[in-house]
């Protein structure tokens, strides 16, 4: 589907249209200036097929275009991030995605200008701007899910940093491991005890099996905890003490106002009067004001957070940024 060439004197997009690129589906939503869903389509990830993958996300835009009648801001939520050398990306689960000039390239068949950000940032945007956090001067989302990511909004501005890393806590190792009798476990990135490796979803099903033998997804664990099973029991608090440790590391750095959690273990409403009753042992202050709040828009603040990277005026350098990237 053809796009037309944006001008310095075309008046400001009536919509902005938000992807998320995850590892089995590509999602876009349409938004309206005041944040009401005008459109939303998923379709499958191409898997391992880069080039399948960008033509996918193209498609997806013009179809919305096409339907809405008008042409609308893109940003994208991927799961990695933008190289601070030469724009290609890094760090991305999704493998295929590593080392190629997504922005680049989605600009070409796209005819404008993008933005692109890690999901985990995404996930904070959209909480910041209309979520859970959204009164808060700072935030901090999570994302605990197959993986574990984190993204911090401050004034309501995205906080990425110098190498593109803000918010990238699951790559810290677990703090204070007394507890932990186990070796550490091997990470994906190549080192041992990251934080992602015990709080992703994984992780948790990982850590009841070297405690029981038992190979149980997190849904199970959690119903059978509720029915008194001491096993699955003492494996959600081990979780939880370890999300408390992980957490009052980013409390004693960032001192947020608000903390989200979103992912698939997001739904353990157990955590978010536990986790607080812990953190309180490792927090370097005497009383802790920060809150922890569920998501407010579930598994839609990713791709609705793509859609508000054109929401913030100084989201970043983008002359830098794009000489970077090209």
């Amino acid at each position: 589907m053809p796009f037309p060439h944006a001008s310095s004197s075309d008046a400001p997009p009536e919509i902005r249209l938000g992807v998320d690129l995850g590892g089995t589906k590509i999602e876009i939503i349409a938004l309206d200036p005041a944040g009401a869903e005008l459109l939303r389509q998923r379709v499958a990830t191409p898997q391992g097929d880069y080039r399948a993958t960008i033509a996918a996300i193209a498609r997806l835009v013009g179809q919305a275009e096409h339907t809405l009648g008008h042409r609308g801001s893109v940003g994208v939520g991927i799961p990695g991030a933008e190289s601070a050398v030469d724009g290609r990306i890094k760090n991305a689960n999704s493998n295929c995605l590593n080392g190629q000039p997504l922005r680049r390239d989605l600009e070409t068949l796209l005819r404008r200008e993008i933005r692109i950000e890690n999901d985990a940032n995404c996930l904070a945007l959209s909480e910041a701007v209309d979520g859970a956090g959204r009164d808060a001067r700072i935030v901090f989302a999570v994302i605990l899910g197959t993986g574990v990511g984190g993204g911090i909004v401050t004034h309501g501005h995205l906080l990425t940093g110098a190498n593109h890393i803000g918010g990238e806590w699951g790559h810290n190792p677990l703090p204070y491991p007394e507890e932990e009798t186990l070796p550490p476990p091997r990470c994906y990135c190549g080192r041992q005890g990251c934080v992602e490796t015990w709080l992703s979803g994984p992780g948790l099903g990982a850590d009841h099996a070297r405690h029981t033998g038992d190979q149980l997804d997190v849904p199970t664990i959690e119903a059978l905890a509720t029915r008194g099973d001491t096993a699955c029991e003492a494996t959600l608090q081990r979780y939880e003490r370890r999300l408390a440790k992980a957490l009052s590391q980013v409390i004693n750095v960032l001192d947020p106002e608000v903390i989200v959690l979103g992912g698939g273990l997001s739904n353990l409403q157990r955590l978010y009067t536990n986790v607080p009753a812990h953190w309180g042992k490792t927090i370097f202050s005497d009383i802790v004001k920060t809150r922890l709040l569920r998501n407010k828009h579930g598994d839609s603040s990713g791709v609705r957070g793509a859609a508000w990277l054109w929401n913030c005026g100084d989201h970043r350098d983008t002359a830098h940024h794009r000489a970077g990237a090209n």
